[in-house]
């Protein structure tokens, strides 16, 4: 390849390898951005060994919260606890002045529960995967109730 360099696909990333384009990108965006990066955050649900056995990963960037994962064991679902999670992600948004929620889910996963917490549809992609669908949802929280 030209200027000595190669193009490799690596099937098995080292997670630092991985950090440097996220770095790179989170820097260039931050300068197009007014310097805004990425505050991530993580909700767990732990045991009463403190082992994790649940939780939410999510993000507040560029004026919106953004729930990345969200994921309970399929024998504590049903019991209240993935809404606390998403209550307690949708505080943090409200605390941290970002009140607009974003998330992703495919058509296997979990759209009823999102839409029954009020979040909806903004996209679907068919076909993802093949023979279901990829939602992206949204919704604006109500000021936080005194």
């Amino acid at each position: 390849m030209e200027h000595g360099l190669q193009i490799t696909v690596e099937a098995q990333p080292n997670p630092a390898d991985m950090h440097v384009i996220v770095g790179g990108l989170t820097a260039y965006n931050a300068l197009h951005a007014g310097g805004d990066t990425p505050r991530y955050f993580l909700i767990t649900l732990r045991d009463q060994e403190g082992q994790v056995v649940g939780g939410l990963m999510g993000a507040v960037y560029l004026g919106w919260t953004q729930v990345s994962a969200l994921w309970m064991p399929e024998a504590m679902r049903g019991q209240g606890l993935g809404s606390a999670l998403m209550a307690r992600a949708e505080g943090l948004a409200r605390e941290r002045g970002c009140p607009r929620m974003f998330l992703e889910t495919l058509s296997f996963q979990a759209l009823p529960f999102y839409e029954k917490l009020g979040y909806q549809v903004v996209s679907r992609i068919d076909g993802f995967p093949p023979g279901g669908a990829r939602y992206a949802l949204t919704k604006i929280l109500a000021a936080q109730p005194d």
